[in-house]
């Protein structure tokens, strides 16, 4: 065990997780948005969602006018940032 995993240390999960709470299934999808009152407009954040609870997700979004685009997460390409880039 190490001492970050104990102190809710910055380590990446092995899979990606739903972002919608209590969920605890895999990822499938990326929810792209963001705010535009505090981000600028080429700023992308990301959350993750289960074929489950996708719709539910991008509406919650939709709702507040920040949901930008939806993109299948494709495994092996980092779930924060378009096409995987770094």
């Amino acid at each position: 065990m190490n001492l970050l995993d104990l102190a809710g240390g910055t380590a990446a999960p092995e899979t990606a997780i739903c972002s919608r709470k209590a969920c605890r299934a895999g990822a499938e999808w990326r929810l792209l948005w963001n705010n535009p009152k505090i981000h600028t407009p080429d700023r992308r954040k990301t959350w993750l969602a289960c074929g489950d609870h996708r719709e539910w997700l991008e509406d919650y979004l939709r709702t507040r006018g920040l949901w930008k685009e939806t993109l299948p997460l494709v495994p092996d390409e980092s779930p924060a940032t378009p096409g995987g880039a770094a």
